[in-house]
């Protein structure tokens, strides 16, 4: 039986380079109650679902309260329990109600913050094969290397929640 619910399109938004956080010119992708989380284990079924399509080197956890991007690697955030209030895109970004069952995927330079959660919150985080995930706090000497380390970032070959197929391929197909 799969966990996820078919015909789920996920939204996406494109968040501008503000000068200290860079983002990035593909879309964030979020997808609202997409994953079927009715067990006493919905951590383990997201890293499932994440490992089976390829999305490894994963954490369990919040996501930290302070602004902060990942300049060499796309990450994956699957909400396992309870909801949050989380910018993205930095100051000048978006903030997005996440709850159980929801998957935001956030290409490399993506800012992101925490800015309230309930008690029981809990995220399993992944990232594609590639280099390991590093924090990066928005500075101006981070942003100049970000600028030149995010366009070389490869793409992932799956998505993390529909697999080889799935939107994701679709919409960061850049052309370099």
């Amino acid at each position: 039986m799969s966990v996820v619910t078919d015909g789920i399109e996920p939204l996406t938004c494109v968040f501008e380079d503000d000068g200290l956080v860079p983002n990035n010119p593909m879309p964030f992708v979020v997808y609202k109650h997409v994953l079927k989380l009715a067990n006493d284990q919905p951590e383990k079924t997201i890293e499932d679902l994440f490992g089976a399509n390829g999305w490894g080197d994963m954490w369990r956890n919040g996501i930290f309260d302070y602004l902060h991007y990942h300049a060499t690697v796309h990450e994956a955030l699957g909400v396992a329990r309870g909801h949050a209030r989380v910018r993205f895109g930095g100051d000048h970004g978006q903030e997005v109600e996440v709850t159980a069952g929801d998957v935001a995927i956030l290409p490399a330079g993506t800012g992101h913050q925490c800015l309230s959660a309930s008690p029981d919150f809990s995220v399993v985080g992944a990232y594609p094969p590639g280099p390991k995930m590093q924090v990066t706090r928005p500075t101006p000497e981070n942003y100049r290397k970000a600028i030149k380390t995010i366009p070389e970032v490869k793409l992932p070959r799956t998505d993390p929640v529909r697999g080889p197929d799935g939107p994701l391929i679709k919409l960061w197909n850049r052309t370099d």
